[in-house]
């Protein structure tokens, strides 16, 4: 290991001109892709359905094919699972990534191609490397392990060709075998169903180990460490691992957790945010003083805008990367070396800059709350939890947020179940200062609080210690992909808790 870290530390440094030629020319790299995508799509059976050989152009392109959801493409993925090819892409779909994306009872498989492998998720990987050596020439990285903090499904088989699994389990055992040398903990462990029993072998077995970076969901990464410095008698991660200097999350915000994971980290770590999801690798931060993750534009997906007003429209409009503004709410529709065609995602993203593109995600499409016109979304809860922290001196766990409706004498609220590192005595002035927060981001949610005429003071309950771990895990959701919904515009998933919370 010791002899490759430094070929691959150079070579990762060398990679970096490649990322500046689509940086410099964005449009003409997606244009590029589209018509590479269309090239491959010609030969399957949806490509014939929609035209694809006299789709010479976006416009065409656009006018052609319709956006589709997952349940559109399911026919298509339930073939594919069963053994057909040539579907949804010209080369041969074997491995599927079940993806929930929520906690719904649903779940997703997307397909995963040779392409999308190679071209879209460890491409880029690679390119987060080049982007962290960009920035920390000094960097020691490779000369320790990365600790993985991996998903919670094992492979199965659906017949002798195809096979499933959550996203990293699927990366994971198609991965390069020189990246085992360079990561930890063992397989056996990293793909472990059974998350309490995981968190203390994946402990136990990498606190020996040189670790110089750690990548995993906040919620999860959290209880590894506290189980870590408990095992140690440390105080901090870096007496553990003193040349640990990289943390790379996604999957939820890091902006309520950021404030635990530096004081239990210890200082001269570096954040960076990353976003891939089961159908794709999108974008990742390449700056850490920048809010916003740089948009990958080279990586076999070709992307529109959707403004989120048009959600639920019969012929929905997308722009381009020419057009979108910065701030404003976009759902992503991708067309992807996976074989999904105008695929609506699910998230909402915002570009934080153009040129280069930059952008955070704000929420997911049916991810809000907008009872009463507040119009709420994820990305205003993560950072007004974070300013209430911040005010009270508390710290936030997990939380969920869903309406209280008018009744006959009683008027609007939010509903806040939050578990807290340490239950406060009192959530009345967390509840105050979380209020302040949200009318100082939100001018809606600020209209709908005047005078408490349409909404009232948010309700915040204080719920006990890992009731929301016992949900997730009451419906089969334990894991590292899976998270309790952060805002609904109804009481179903809320209702089910504070059931829950009452058994208990």
């Amino acid at each position: 290991m010791k002899l490759l870290s430094p070929a691959i530390s150079r070579l990762a440094r060398f990679r970096h001109w490649r990322i500046e030629q689509w940086v410099t020319d964005p449009i003409a790299a997606q244009r590029e892709v589209l018509q590479d995508l269309v090239t491959h799509g010609q030969y399957t059976e949806i490509g014939r359905k929609y035209g694809f050989t006299s789709l010479f152009n976006i416009r065409k392109f656009k006018a052609a094919v319709p956006i589709h959801e997952y349940d559109d493409l399911k026919p298509y993925i339930e073939r594919l699972m069963q053994g057909e090819q040539n579907l949804l892409w010209n080369t041969p779909v074997n491995w599927f990534a079940k993806s929930s994306g929520t906690t719904s009872d649903k779940s997703k498989f997307i397909p995963i191609t040779q392409e999308s492998l190679e071209d879209c998720h460890y491409q880029g990987a690679k390119d987060v490397l080049t982007l962290y050596y960009h920035q920390r020439n000094e960097s020691d990285l490779l000369t320790g392990k990365g600790l993985v903090i991996g998903g919670s499904h094992q492979i199965s088989k659906v017949n002798e060709e195809v096979n499933y699994g959550d996203l990293s389990a699927v990366l994971l055992q198609n991965t390069p075998i020189w990246a085992n040398w360079i990561r930890t903990p063992d397989l056996s462990i990293a793909l472990m169903d059974e998350w309490e029993e995981k968190i203390e072998k994946l402990a136990q077995s990498t606190i020996p180990e040189p670790v110089t970076s750690i990548s995993g969901v906040p919620t999860w990464t959290l209880v590894l460490i506290k189980r870590i410095l408990e095992i140690t008698g440390k105080q901090t991660l870096k007496e553990v691992w003193p040349g640990l200097e990289l943390y790379i999350h996604g999957g939820v915000s890091f902006t309520p957790y950021r404030e635990q994971f530096e004081r239990l980290i210890g200082d001269g770590c570096t954040y960076l945010e990353m976003y891939n999801a089961s159908e794709g690798f999108f974008a990742a931060q390449d700056d850490p003083k920048e809010e916003g993750m740089l948009l990958f534009l080279n990586h076999g997906i070709f992307y529109e805008f959707m403004p989120v007003e048009e959600y639920g429209k019969k012929d929905p409009m997308t722009i381009g990367l020419d057009k979108v503004q910065i701030g404003k709410n976009y759902a992503l529709v991708i067309s992807t070396n996976g074989g999904l065609w105008r695929y609506l995602v699910g998230d909402t993203i915002q570009f934080t800059s153009l040129y280069p593109f930059r952008i955070k995600v704000s929420g997911r499409l049916k991810q809000y709350i907008n009872a009463f016109g507040e119009e709420v979304i994820a990305d205003n809860s993560d950072k007004a939890i974070a300013m209430a922290c911040e005010k009270t001196g508390l710290f936030v766990k997990d939380y969920t947020a869903a309406p209280v409706y008018f009744g006959d004498h009683s008027k609007g609220a939010h509903e806040w179940l939050i578990e807290f590192e340490q239950s406060p005595s009192s959530t009345d002035q967390f509840a105050y200062e979380l209020d302040c927060a949200l009318k100082a981001l939100n001018s809606d949610y600020e209209a709908k609080r005047y005078k408490d005429i349409a909404l009232t003071l948010p309700n915040v309950i204080a719920v006990p210690q890992g009731l929301f771990h016992q949900w997730l895990k009451s419906k089969g959701k334990l894991g590292g992909q899976h998270k309790v919904p952060r805002l609904s515009n109804d009481r179903k998933y809320i209702d089910d808790i504070k059931m829950m919370m009452h058994q208990h």
